[in-house]
């Protein structure tokens, strides 16, 4: 979740923030009670509660500056929305001094491909993701599989996976279109021989084989958020709040392998 290569006390802070979000974050069914997904498209006419969540009452950890609210996650006009803002929260937003939206898939996926059509947020300091994700609140170790956003530079894609807790695997793509300016079509196909592709607008832009690390095995949740950081500067820049910030989906799809 950084530019190439993450540092040590960048690492540090990472897995401390997903430690807190364990911790914080209400426990989801363990995966032999959770449903391992079939194909499907969802093109965010409505909100589809058989299929998604929406966060509500807790904060991802230390470097997440916002607590999730599911009033901040909102359909109209056949997309969905994360809102960003300042707003008042029940409890604090967890002690946080925004307000953002996080939606997650109920059931757990396995290898497949996965596409979401989005426009990011624009701003220093935030982030705007397409991810999978599962950890200790799944009853499984961490394994993650990420598409984010950087607000600093829209202009540009950053990939990474996690295995195990193991991160470190970052590659910043060049876009060549600002992905804040308009909606663009993303991808993750996870291949059980052992590969990880990412694509934008159909075209191939990453790839990783394992030979940086071992790749995720486990089924993992499908996630979307926006956030802001802090303490984080270095990685994502300094974030001023100056108005609501939305990021925008217009569909997701994935396909069973």
């Amino acid at each position: 979740m950084t530019t190439l290569h993450r540092s040590a006390p960048r690492r540090w802070l990472l897995a401390t923030a997903l430690v807190l979000t364990l911790t914080t974050a209400p426990v989801l069914a363990a995966p032999a009670e959770a449903a391992i997904g079939d194909s499907f498209v969802d093109n965010f006419d409505s909100h589809n509660g058989g299929r998604w969540h929406k966060a509500d009452g807790w904060s991802n950890g230390d470097m997440f500056n916002a607590g999730w609210r599911a009033d901040h996650v909102w359909h109209n006009g056949g997309v969905m929305g994360l809102n960003l803002d300042n707003a008042t929260c029940p409890g604090g937003c967890s002690g946080k001094p925004y307000a953002a939206g996080e939606y997650r898939s109920n059931d757990l996926y396995s290898y497949g491909r996965f596409e979401v059509r989005m426009k990011a947020a624009s701003g220093s300091g935030m982030v705007t993701s397409f991810f999978t994700y599962t950890g200790p609140s799944d009853g499984q170790p961490w394994d993650e599989i990420d598409i984010e956003i950087l607000g600093k530079n829209t202009w540009q894609m950053q990939t990474n996976y996690y295995t195990n807790g193991v991160g470190g695997h970052e590659k910043i793509i060049n876009l060549g279109f600002d992905a804040a300016a308009g909606y663009h079509n993303y991808a993750i196909e996870w291949w059980p021989g052992g590969t990880i592709n990412w694509f934008v607008d159909g075209r191939l832009v990453h790839q990783e084989d394992g030979s940086r690390g071992p790749l995720p095995t486990r089924p993992q949740r499908i996630m979307m958020n926006l956030w802001p950081g802090t303490g984080v500067d270095d990685w994502l820049g300094p974030f001023r709040y100056s108005g609501q910030k939305t990021a925008t989906y217009d569909w997701v799809r994935y396909t069973r392998y």
